[in-house]
């Protein structure tokens, strides 16, 4: 008789950076990765469920359904940009990230945070805080934890849509890259 491996679920929590915005879904980085895992034949499946221009708090309301609905082993949390964009209160920002870490590892999931940079505009106290609620959270609740995910790619305008924010398709396989170190570990601790 057959042995059948059935696939745990990595769930990807963010915003428009993950749902490939302003490109094709199948070149985003979220499919990317889904696409590495089948290469190397590990028994995960990818959902997505960034919504674009998604804050903390959209996000926390919306994660308890897609825990249910997905039961992941891992969540990758992506968010936070938008809070930092409309310059919102970072203690809303970590609380709601916090509940979404807590939520995650209630149904026993490993989670993943992955961090992100403002500019500098918004002030050094802002912009370090931002930084800083990241830092805390993954040291507070030990989740793996990639400071900015975006790393060598903001700045470059050959690798951002028109707009200067967004990630083109040419900056996919770079998150990928910034990623996929963190993600191997991680899998290879749960097999």
């Amino acid at each position: 008789m057959a042995e059948t491996t059935s696939k745990q679920t990595i769930l990807v929590f963010g915003d428009s950076l993950s749902a490939a915005y302003g490109i094709p879904k199948e070149q985003g980085w979220v499919n990317l990765v889904a696409q590495r895992l089948k290469d190397n034949q590990l028994p995960y499946e990818v959902a997505n469920a960034s919504v674009s221009g998604e804050t903390t708090a959209g996000g926390l309301s919306r994660l308890p359904a897609a825990l249910q609905q997905f039961k992941p082993s891992i969540v990758v949390i992506e968010l936070g940009a938008n809070d930092g964009l409309r310059g919102l209160p970072l203690d809303a920002m970590k609380s709601n990230l916090e509940k979404m870490i807590h939520a995650s590892k209630q149904i026993n999931a490993q989670v993943v945070l992955l961090g992100m940079f403002i500019p500098p505009n918004y002030g050094p106290k802002y912009t370090n805080g931002f930084k800083a609620v990241y830092l805390d959270l993954s040291e507070k609740y030990k989740t793996p934890f990639i400071p900015f995910f975006l790393d060598g790619i903001s700045g470059h305008s050959d690798l951002v849509l028109e707009d200067g924010l967004h990630p083109n398709v040419n900056a996919q396989r770079k998150i990928l890259e910034n990623v996929w170190p963190t993600l191997r570990s991680l899998l290879a601790k749960s097999r």
